[in-house]
């Protein structure tokens, strides 16, 4: 899931000052699981701006609404008969999330309430980890799905850099070593003998570079 926090509120009531009214938008999908913009973190960003903005004697129209999923037209068709009543849309959506909303209401100002961090998973309530970096060029089955560019601080391919002790990382004791986790899960699956294979390192041409990735489904297209 994609994993994100809430900006600083001064922050946030800076970017929407100058609109008079604003319908916050939370997304009910990955940044709900994260604790960081579901209905609940919603309901309770637009409540304190209310109050913010009561305290200081302004007068400013806040509205709050809640889609499943910010990155689908069909999901956010759902807000279209508030988004005419207001001057701007703030979103606690994916940075995904927000240029989609952006782009099907183009003549509406859309701002980010959250910071976009990583792909990631849940690892206890409250704790989530990076563990996809999105490369395009997914090389899981070769090191029993624990993938060395995101668990590994120096993203090495082919074998642990000789650093580690007691199975922490060198730069950082408190992360475990990558490789180690690769080792570990390779010897309990019986498949120890990948290491033997030759990984060629990343081409981050196809992932960073060139505009925006797209993938095309033929099978899925109307």
């Amino acid at each position: 899931m994609i994993v994100a926090e809430l900006k600083e509120f001064d922050e946030i009531r800076e970017m929407i000052d100058r609109y008079s009214s604003v319908l916050v938008v939370g997304c009910d999908s990955c940044v709900a699981e994260c604790a960081a913009g579901g209905t609940r973190e919603t309901q309770l960003l637009a409540s304190a701006l209310k109050l913010s903005y009561l305290k200081d004697g302004r007068r400013k129209v806040i509205t709050e609404a809640c889609i499943d999923r910010q990155c689908v037209d069909d999901f956010i068709d759902v807000i279209a008969e508030q988004v005419p009543d207001h001057e701007a849309i703030l979103s606690l959506g994916c940075g995904a999330g927000v240029q989609a909303l952006a782009r099907v209401y183009q003549d509406k100002p859309v701002i980010p309430a959250l910071n976009t961090l990583f792909i990631g998973e849940t690892v206890l309530r409250g704790v989530w980890t990076e563990n996809c970096l999105g490369c395009g060029q997914c090389k899981l089955g070769y090191f029993g799905a624990v993938c060395p560019v995101t668990r590994c601080s120096k993203k090495l391919m082919n074998g642990p850099c000789g650093g580690s002790i007691g199975g922490r990382c060198e730069i950082d004791p408190e992360t475990p070593c990558g490789w180690d986790l690769i080792i570990r899960r390779l010897t309990a699956i019986g498949e120890i003998d990948r290491l033997a294979e030759y990984v060629p390192p990343v081409n981050w041409s196809t992932s960073h570079s060139g505009g925006p990735r797209r993938v095309i489904r033929e099978d899925q297209k109307p």
